[in-house]
């Protein structure tokens, strides 16, 4: 687990990284660790061996220099905007292999409500804000950037 120095300074967001290494779900879950939550969600999101019928053989992230700290205006944004204590994220860069975790996020609530409304916004901001691109790499020697400016 990240020394907590290392934190962000908002309390409720506990963990925001950019990860080249294998993504360790349990760290994402001991960051949204609270007693006085009743809910605890988290998204993980895989690599998968098909997109849109065309068979993916991999894929690269790569991200710009100013992603974490987007991420982190993000999960602050999901924390003002919802009943949520814990926010965290990881997302992986780099080469990544079929079943490969690709991202990690969460939160933990209250009440399982608002635990899975947050989750799914903090996810679709995420996707739709954050500079990080995708390179699918398909099985027939083709490739395709996703998500670039």
């Amino acid at each position: 687990m990240p020394d907590p120095a290392d934190r962000p300074a908002d309390p409720v967001v506990r963990l925001v990284d950019l990860r080249t290494e294998v993504i360790d779900v349990d760290e994402v879950l001991a960051a949204l660790d609270d007693p006085s939550s009743g809910a605890l969600d988290l998204f993980v999101g895989r690599v998968r061996d098909e997109d849109g019928g065309r068979g993916v053989r991999g894929l690269q992230y790569s991200a710009h220099p100013g992603a974490v700290d987007q991420m982190a205006a993000v999960c602050a944004e999901v924390a003002s905007d919802f009943d949520v204590r814990a926010v965290a994220v990881l997302h992986r860069v780099g080469d990544l292999a079929i079943g490969d975790v690709a991202v990690v996020c969460g939160v933990a609530s209250g009440h399982r409500g608002v635990a899975f409304e947050a989750t799914r916004a903090l996810i679709d901001r995420l996707k739709a804000r954050v500079p990080i691109w995708k390179h699918q790499l398909f099985v027939d020697g083709s490739d395709e950037w996703v998500g670039t400016p």
